[in-house]
Formats: structure tokens, C-alpha cells, sequence
């Protein structure tokens, strides 16, 4: 695509804004920008434009930033054909948003003293392209599954190529 430059934000629908702002901003240290909405319309418009219920209501919603990633786009939606059951990651159009974290044992913890549920056991990768990667899936409140990562030495197979996605800064610097 001409001029693309990368991800500049991600959108998800969450059920309570407030609620979830809190977790996004007390728990994952995320930086709220600005809100917009509501958004409503009697015509087609929602449906044309975001592939939603016609009458679907964009109660609000609110920008953020997390560290150096995209920023995100967090609708609190009101519909009449809305499921309230988060897609799992096997599920068409499933997802998870990855956080990466320098000290991935002391943000793991931090996760579980604010009581974060944690999915399964940390994998840490010790062969292959993913070496020298830590991760572990966690849920928000509102049951989307994240991830936290952290790779401070790089990645196995950066040994091999110029191309990096991700530039950490290394112990030894």
C-alpha cells in the first residue's frame, strides 16, 4: 500500500467504558487521550459505514495510548443484535493485543497483585525463531485476551536478518 507507515491504532468494544478505562489506565498503565460520542443515526449509516446494526448506538468512545504502541480506539456500543461473549482466538475474526515489557517476572506479577487472571503457565522459548522469548496470556475483566511478552535479548531468528520488528534495549547497554 502506498505510504503506509504501520499500525496507528487498534479498536476494540468493551461493555462499560468507565470500568474498563480503569483497568486500562490503573492496571496496564495506559495514558487516556480524548472521548468522542454518542453516535446515533436514522438512517443507514452505521450499518453502511461500520458494517453494524442501523440502529447500534456508539454510547462513547475514548482514545489511548500504552507506552510506544499504536494508540487504541475503545467503543462502548449499545445494539439490539449485540453478542456480549468475547471472540476466542479460535473464532473468525478472534484476536489478542500483545504488551511487551521489559522485565517480564516483575510485570507478571504486577498482572497477579491487581488479581489479573493469568491463562495457563509462562512459555518461555529457548530454540527455534521465538528464542529468547518469554510470554503468558491474560484476560481483561471484560474477558479479552491479551498478552505479555518480552524478548530483551532479541529474538532467534534476528541473528539471521537485518529486519527487526522490535528493538529492545539489551541488559548489557
Amino acid at each position: 500500500m502506498p505510504g503506509l507507515r504501520g499500525v496507528e491504532h487498534v479498536g476494540f468494544t468493551v461493555p462499560d467504558l468507565e470500568a474498563e478505562t480503569r483497568f486500562l489506565v490503573d492496571v496496564l498503565g495506559c495514558e487516556q487521550f480524548y472521548d468522542l460520542g454518542p453516535f446515533r443515526f436514522e438512517d443507514d449509516w452505521m450499518a453502511r459505514q461500520l458494517a453494524v446494526h442501523p440502529r447500534a448506538v456508539m454510547r462513547k468512545l475514548r482514545f489511548f495510548r500504552c507506552g510506544h504502541g499504536p494508540n487504541f480506539e475503545v467503543f462502548e456500543y449499545e445494539a439490539p443484535d449485540q453478542d456480549p461473549r468475547p471472540p476466542r482466538n479460535s473464532d473468525v475474526g478472534g484476536h489478542h493485543l500483545a504488551f511487551y515489557a521489559d522485565d517480564f517476572d516483575a510485570a507478571l506479577e504486577w498482572l497477579r497483585d491487581h488479581g489479573v487472571e493469568i491463562l495457563g503457565e509462562p512459555v518461555v522459548r529457548r530454540e527455534g525463531p521465538s528464542a529468547g522469548q518469554s510470554w503468558a496470556y491474560f484476560r481483561a475483566p471484560w474477558g479479552m485476551q491479551f498478552e505479555l511478552v518480552s524478548f530483551p535479548g532479541g529474538k532467534g531468528y534476528e541473528t539471521e536478518t537485518d529486519r527487526r520488528l522490535w528493538s529492545p534495549v539489551r541488559p548489557e547497554e
